[in-house]
């Protein structure tokens, strides 16, 4: 930073950033954005400035001599001196190479490196980026260093690998994108001043730097050979990346053997193989094809609208660290009523909150409850998104970091994968440890507004101030003999995965199967480009598709919404029928699960499902049940109950975690009563997309209800003596899916918020129970209908984690 902003002044400039993104950032007006590391947001006078520049000129392919086509190749070219300045980088020592983004800059240097006869070593840093670590793949030899000390020894013993020969390329970020430490920015010069015929080139990672504070190459012999950007996380539009590259490193990529349009001054074909590069400036040399003219055009309007509405970068710097530190010592200082922290904040040592030199606005942590376990980080997003707060949880692209932060050894981490934890999963703690962490970026128009809401959010769900054990069933109250006072209220299938339920006519005998109820989710609907199932979480209108079973005409029906628009597709699971040309046989991916599907091909389906939701799409069928089909989905690996005793998951259709899924009637009351009291509306019992809603005799006497009884059940049989046995496998975790309305499709608040304050069990939002068909019945077929009375038989202790478990007062 130029110098140090008086507090004073950062009040003056917070205040004057939560007047001005009132006018220029309105998607801000109800969320609270957390996610500035990943891209930062664009502003009203940004656009309606691209906008009147796209509108005003006449723009051509800049590979012409066309006027427009002039007009492009100088504005290209405007924009190229006007980011080099940007960075105080002097164009006669430095060039920029335009890119699609951070990543391909990184491996636009890769390629050179890789091109070299006799290969190239590559080092690079334990916190660096996924894209620097993915280089290490095309060297000959690499070395990961652990630490600063690591690298700082490394260079002190000249930075020499064990081939003297081969070039070297020593890569870091400038700023973590996990934890948002800073790095020390000298290493570049001192691995410069090594010199020698074969010194080591310095490639920095000032993707995540660069969106909050000054980048300077005033200092020539200080600048890294190579420079990656990411110019969307710095002005939010255009999605545009750009690396900076020494002008002296130029004879590095002469060995590129690739040529693109664009990149020649002649090319021969036939009859000789010959093509001469351009050989004037670099970046010329090394941007294939046309380039994304209007993106590069819309940069003079970025550049100009962020020093208007932000002053310098060295501004945003210091009111962004002043957030970070706010926030930091904020979570730090959070402790339950017992004593315990209720944040653990991933801190490199060498870092302090408040410098600029060696912080980041970033805050990388993870939640504890008040008996020190971890808070799932996948309820915490569920909650965020309930809330309209956008931030991030997982492993944020940084492996080693990571690994580094939560103590994750190699083994450990292979041992996850094996136990099905992926990129975006929901197996967020394994063996004791989380495998990701919250992360919270902050930007050029955050505020102190929103560190106070966030915190907020925290203090709501996550800080017990008085913890109290769970006491939703007392095993003191539950008999261990069998109880005969609930019968099934009503049983629903749900045909087409996500979309509306079909409620089963009361009285109505229902065939259950070892993979659910007859008809339950044999259907999804599918991407058409992708493959991909659909849900309601992406897509709350499918809440709104109606599918109906029509016995006597053998059909699904389904209706859309808001019209008499419907379709029909034939309920027959005859080979002979499904192998005409209506189908073709599909990978579908169903909840992270690939599975064979037939889609339909007619045209007439997927338009209907097309223009009900608004995306390209079609309908998909899963095949018929069989015990011998290989293409059965199984119960999720967390149900160690839904196994057979021969150790196999018991098989599944399309519903994401087990064959059916029961709630109690008793224990949604409760739940509505605890809604309505905080002024709430009450929650349909369609919302948790129930299979068999359970109900206690309406002859009980007040106050005589049992709701959470299920928690303590090992099962139930259902109607009579020789009725059959469904066990329970689990409690049911529960997603921001149960805020939408099921029959207006729009989203709200209840009754996550609820749930999370009073059903969290071991750091995971439960209700319902995840049900299945007794191992005692096989491959048979059982009957269940409405009204059946439930003999349930109870535990002599309750399911894991309620006794353990607390919750807050609602």
């Amino acid at each position: 930073m130029a110098g140090p902003v008086s507090t004073m002044a950062l009040d003056q400039y917070n205040d004057y950033i939560e007047h001005m993104r009132k006018e220029q950032f309105p998607m801000l007006t109800d969320a609270l954005y957390l996610d500035h590391a990943g891209t930062t947001l664009y502003s009203k006078r940004l656009m309606e400035r691209f906008q009147a520049d796209m509108m005003s000129s006449l723009f051509g392919n800049p590979h012409s001599a066309s006027p427009s086509s002039q007009r492009s190749t100088q504005e290209v070219e405007t924009a190229r001196i006007t980011l080099l300045r940007f960075f105080n980088a002097d164009p006669e020592h430095f060039d920029l190479v335009f890119t699609a983004n951070a990543t391909a800059a990184i491996k636009l240097v890769m390629e050179a490196f890789r091109e070299q006869q006799e290969g190239f070593w590559y080092g690079y840093h334990v916190e660096s980026h996924t894209s620097i670590v993915g280089v290490r793949e095309c060297a000959t030899d690499n070395r990961c260093f652990g630490s600063d000390e690591e690298v700082d020894h490394w260079i002190g013993q000249s930075g020499r690998s064990h081939d003297v020969d081969q070039l070297r390329l020593f890569a870091y970020p400038a700023q973590s994108n996990m934890n948002g430490r800073r790095l020390p920015l000298e290493w570049c010069k001192r691995l410069r001043q090594l010199g020698g015929q074969q010194r080591t080139y310095s490639m920095l990672d000032a993707a995540a730097y660069a969106s909050t504070s000054p980048l300077d190459f005033s200092n020539v012999e200080a600048a890294p050979d190579f420079t990656a950007l990411s110019l969307y996380k710095i002005f939010g539009f255009p999605d545009l990346g750009a690396l900076i590259v020494r002008k002296d490193t130029a004879p590095l990529f002469q060995s590129r053997r690739y040529f693109g349009g664009g990149t020649v001054d002649m090319v021969v074909c036939l009859k000789e193989q010959w093509h001469a590069k351009k050989a004037s400036a670099l970046h010329e040399q090394l941007e294939d094809g046309t380039l994304p003219v209007h993106s590069i055009i819309a940069l003079k309007s970025a550049l100009q609208t962020h020093e208007e509405l932000f002053g310098s970068l060295d501004r945003v710097s210091a009111h962004t660290a002043r957030l970070a530190e706010e926030l930091y010592q904020r979570l730090t200082s959070l402790n339950h009523a017992n004593g315990r922290p209720v944040c653990m904040v991933y801190k490199h040592a060498r870092a302090i909150y408040g410098n600029v030199n060696t912080q980041g606005p970033i805050v990388a942590f993870n939640l504890c409850d008040s008996r020190g376990n971890w808070v799932s980080n996948t309820e915490v997003e569920k909650l965020a998104s309930v809330k309209n707060i956008h931030l991030r949880t997982g492993g944020v692209c940084n492996p080693g970091g990571i690994a580094e932060a939560l103590g994750l050894a190699p083994w450990e981490m292979r041992e996850n994968f094996s136990a099905g934890h992926r990129c975006g999963g929901e197996n967020d703690v394994l063996n004791g440890k989380p495998t990701g962490v919250i992360r919270v970026s902050l930007g050029a128009m955050s505020t102190k507004s929103d560190v106070a809401r966030f915190l907020g959010f925290v203090d709501e769900f996550f800080w017990d101030k008085a913890a109290q054990p769970l006491s939703a069933r007392s095993s003191a109250t539950v008999q261990t003999t069998a109880v005969q006072r609930f019968h099934v209220e009503s049983l629903t299938v749900y045909p087409i995965k996500s979309c509306a339920g079909w409620q089963v006519p009361h009285g109505a005998p229902w065939p259950i199967r070892n993979e659910g109820l007859a008809w339950d989710r044999e259907w999804c609907i599918v991407h058409q480009g992708t493959g991909k199932g659909l849900s309601q979480k992406q897509h709350p209108r499918m809440a709104l598709l109606r599918p109906s079973l029509d016995f006597n005409a053998g059909v699904l029906r389904v209706s859309a919404p808001g019209s008499g628009e419907r379709v029909a597709v034939r309920l027959s699971k005859d080979p002979s029928y499904l192998e005409t040309a209506d189908y073709a046989h599909r990978n579908a991916s169903v909840c992270g699960d690939l599975i064979k599907a037939r889609l339909y091909t007619s045209s007439a389906v997927a338009e209907f499902f097309t223009k009900a939701l608004g995306v390209p799409c079609t309908l998909a069928r899963f095949p018929a049940a069989s015990p011998h089909s290989p293409s059965l989905r199984h119960s999720k690996a967390h149900l160690q109950q839904a196994r057979h005793k021969a150790g196999v998951p018991r098989p599944i259709l399309l519903s994401n975690e087990s064959p059916i899924l029961t709630i109690s009637r008793s224990s949604l009351n409760r739940l509505n009563e605890q809604i309505k009291a905080k002024g709430g509306k009450a929650a349909h019992p369609s919302v948790f997309r129930a299979n068999i809603v359970l109900a206690e005799s309406a002859c009980l006497p007040p106050g005589h209800e049992q709701p959470w009884a299920e928690d303590a059940w090992q099962s139930m049989r259902v109607g009579g003596e020789d009725g059959p046995v469904l066990e329970f496998l689990g409690g049911c975790r529960r997603c921001q899916m149960v805020c939408i309305d099921q029959v207006s499709g729009e989203k709200n608040q209840e009754p996550l918020v609820t749930l999370a304050k009073t059903r969290r069990f071991d750091g995971r939002v439960l209700f319902g129970v995840h049900t299945a068909l007794a191992v005692e019945h096989g491959g048979g077929c059982s009957i269940i209908k409405a009204g059946d009375v439930v003999e349930a038989l109870a535990r002599s202790d309750t399911f894991e984690g309620v006794d353990s478990a607390y919750r807050k007062d609602a």
